[in-house]
């Protein structure tokens, strides 16, 4: 083929039948695989790990809103199941904007130490070859909106909001 704009010719690639058809597991493809981080299962599970391993499952099943404006779009929506917020939020206006809104639409809250610790939560972070969290980006409030799947966590989670 001739290039029209640098008067070049371009290598030309032909794919043969056999690299357009799809290929199944039985053929070498491999099975996609979602990176999750382990979290203990064995003893007593505590809040913390409750509500990391509740934000793992939203956010594999497209349930989780990262972030003030995200978060509080889904809580006025009514969608908003469960609220997580920073407790060193960068204003405290916006700790008390989700607040407000949380308690006018009935939505559980939680507040965790950090917004570094709720963005590695919420998955806003790189996971290195040895699992460990890296460039974590801050978040100050996250709200799920679909827990996924039924998990201990999420019994941890509900037993906890009983008890408050």
């Amino acid at each position: 083929l001739l290039c029209i704009v640098c008067t070049a010719t371009a290598p030309r690639t032909i794919q043969t039948r056999e690299a357009l058809q799809p290929r199944t597991m039985s053929e070498g493809a491999a099975a996609p695989v979602a990176e999750v981080e382990n979290v203990p299962t064995d003893g007593p599970m505590d809040i913390n790990t409750g509500v990391r391993m509740v934000l793992k499952k939203a956010l594999q099943h497209d349930g989780l809103a990262r972030g003030l404006h995200e978060g509080a779009r889904a809580i006025e929506k009514g969608q908003a199941q469960l609220c997580i917020l920073a407790e060193d939020t960068d204003s405290p206006d916006y700790k008390k904007l989700i607040e407000a809104l949380c308690a006018e639409q009935n939505v559980n809250l939680i507040s965790v130490p950090t917004k570094l610790q709720l963005g590695e939560m919420a998955g806003l972070c790189r996971i290195d070859a040895e699992g460990k969290a890296q460039k974590v980006v801050a978040c100050s409030c996250a709200v799920v909106t679909d827990y996924g799947e039924e998990s201990q966590g999420l019994n941890v989670l509900r037993e906890y909001l009983k008890g408050r």
